[in-house]
């Protein structure tokens, strides 16, 4: 009689994560293109034909990360924007959820930074123009109330402050490692005293407003 197979265990959760976890390391480091199924199961110590029973192809891979990350990020920005703060507190907190999100996210971080454009123009990521289009209506959101409501200079580009923000503050992916020596509140913290002072109204000095 032919022996028959034995059913292979249905993959958990945990385990899909910690290939993720990998997958994602050696996307951000090696770039989508360059990176092979092949590469992303010598990373994680098993054959390429096993690392096919959990994803159907490297693309599901990537997506799932990217997916992942931007959904998250879309929310902090949301619970941001509901809270109802002030101009410049809005700005300073889009800060910090970013950092937060590069501390909890920087490889999916270094890859969206680095092939969003390019995966958007495929069917499967149009969800990326999508949440680009979001995040920055978030940001010129609270840089456009700033100066109509004067917290920051009558003068600002929103358009280009916009701009350096995002750039600067996820180019952070490229540096920053979580536990490191700086914590996402500490940049944070930093981030905002370098560059909201420059955008920021400035109280007009004492003898001024007598």
């Amino acid at each position: 009689m032919p022996t028959k197979k034995k059913p292979q265990a249905t993959p958990t959760p945990e385990r899909r994560r910690e290939l993720l976890a990998v997958a994602a390391e050696v996307f951000a480091a090696r770039g989508y293109n360059a990176t092979t199924v092949r590469r992303i199961a010598d990373e994680a110590g098993m054959l390429a034909g096993s690392l096919y029973y959990h994803f159907d192809s490297k693309e599901a891979m990537v997506d799932e990360i990217l997916a992942a990350f931007v959904d998250e990020l879309g929310q902090g920005y949301d619970t941001v924007l509901r809270a109802g703060l002030g101009p410049r507190e809005t700005v300073e907190a889009l800060v910090a959820e970013s950092f937060r999100e590069i501390d909890r996210h920087r490889p999916a971080v270094a890859i969206y930074q680095k092939e969003a454009q390019h995966l958007a123009s495929q069917p499967r990521f149009a969800y990326l123009l999508e949440a680009q289009a979001k995040f920055e209506r978030a940001w010129l959101g609270a840089l456009e109330r700033g100066v109509a409501e004067k917290a920051f200079r009558d003068d600002l580009d929103t358009a280009l402050a916009y701009r350096f923000v995002r750039d600067t503050v996820w180019a952070a992916a490229s540096w920053y490692r979580p536990g490191g020596p700086h914590s996402p509140e500490q940049i944070t913290r930093q981030y905002l005293s370098m560059v909201l002072d420059g955008i920021a109204v400035r109280a007009a000095p004492p003898h001024e407003r007598l």
